[in-house]
């Protein structure tokens, strides 16, 4: 009996800390194009092994090859970070020294153990996949989260203090950031996954105004409040002269003046790509009939889910220079502020998903009953 798809890919997966290993001990893989080459052989096998996987299925979406790919990638981030804090030893020495140094920093470690919700996530995808369910939602969430953590990881090598240390290994981000679009693509085109409601209850909710829907009331607050944040922390970066900056970078978040310069471009993706998303997002919860409201929330929240936890872990972790942590009298209030962030888009995506009679496409008038259902 074949084991579940989900089970040989996780299998898989496990092969990485071993390649790892392998290599750290042979001296001819320790040198900078060597390591390229070997990362991408492997990677083509890990493909060769997947084909043959599923070779008895009579059909095959191409997004499980990318969703298992990033499985074994998970893998070895996940080792990374274990290495980092001294949880294990022996796997990642010679990556850091010739591959990618960057990986060392606070940011990266955190970004690495991030990838426990990206592997929970791709393995539950590829069960969902080969079952028969809808996975498309769970998709959209692991799109935002992997183009989020890729769109602050390259520039921020390329413009920080690892930009004059890049070596060829480094290049290999590039594939898996654009696999991650070509995957969000395909996904946000696939049929969405509408939920049943009656025509009664769309027309009823979409005849109630903002002070009539509380908890959209809270949100669209909330969100306001992001944007106004957004933009203050991307003035911030932008060294902006005023007092309230200064103030802020000094004695609130100075890790974003930390030289690694992750910090620095999350800051400015928040600024030139999460305020006009949200401003986007802020229409469609005051707009009747924005269905695509239940595609983008999802996707935003597990953007910002990934980010906001690998910008709180970097401020505080011992791997980030004392002078550039968290202040301890402001650590709270800090740590509040950028957990609130992460939890409004999640809120919000639950709230759309929850009740989306408001979302859904107007109905036309003589409709509206209970035998006439909006799919």
């Amino acid at each position: 009996m074949k084991p579940p798809v989900e089970v040989s890919v996780f299998l898989l997966s496990l092969l990485g800390p071993g390649v790892l290993f392998a290599m750290n001990q042979i001296p001819a893989f320790q040198e900078p194009l060597p390591i390229l080459g070997m990362g991408m052989f492997v990677l083509g096998s890990v493909l060769l092994l997947l084909i043959l996987t599923v070779r008895h299925k009579t059909k095959v979406d191409p997004l499980f090859y990318v969703f298992a790919e990033f499985t074994f990638g998970g893998m070895v981030g996940l080792t990374n970070a274990l290495e980092q804090d001294g949880f294990i030893s022996g796997f990642m020495d010679f990556y850091l020294r010739m591959g990618e140094p960057h990986l060392a920093t606070s940011y990266a470690v955190m970004m690495s153990y991030w990838e426990v919700v990206h592997l929970i996530l791709l393995l539950t995808v590829i069960h969902r996949m080969f079952s028969g369910k809808p996975y498309r939602s769970l998709g959209l969430l692991w799109a935002g989260s992997s183009i989020a953590n890729q769109i602050v990881l390259i520039p921020g090598v390329v413009i920080g203090k690892y930009g004059s240390n890049i070596r060829p290994a480094f290049w290999r981000n590039a594939p898996f950031f654009l696999v991650s679009f070509w995957a969000a693509s395909r996904l946000f085109r696939r049929p969405r996954e509408m939920p049943v409601v009656t025509a009664d209850k769309v027309a009823a909710e979409q005849k109630k105004g903002l002070l009539s829907r509380p908890a959209d009331l809270l949100l669209s607050l909330l969100l306001l409040g992001a944007v106004a944040f957004f933009v203050f922390r991307g003035f911030v970066v932008l060294d902006c002269p005023l007092d309230a900056c200064f103030t802020y970078i000094y004695q609130y978040e100075p890790y974003l003046k930390d030289p690694v310069g992750f910090s620095r471009i999350m800051m400015l993706v928040y600024f030139f790509y999460a305020v006009p998303l949200v401003i986007v997002l802020l229409y469609g919860l005051n707009t009747p009939g924005c269905s695509w409201m239940l595609d983008w929330t999802v996707f935003f929240a597990g953007a910002m889910a990934q980010t906001q936890w690998c910008h709180i872990g970097a401020s505080l972790h011992s791997r980030t220079p004392f002078t550039y942590r968290a202040p301890a009298d402001k650590r709270w209030p800090v740590i509040a502020l950028n957990v609130l962030l992460a939890a409004v888009p999640a809120l919000l995506a639950l709230r759309c998903r929850a009740n989306p009679a408001f979302l859904m496409k107007p109905v036309p008038k003589g409709q509206s009953n209970d035998d006439k259902k909006k799919n």
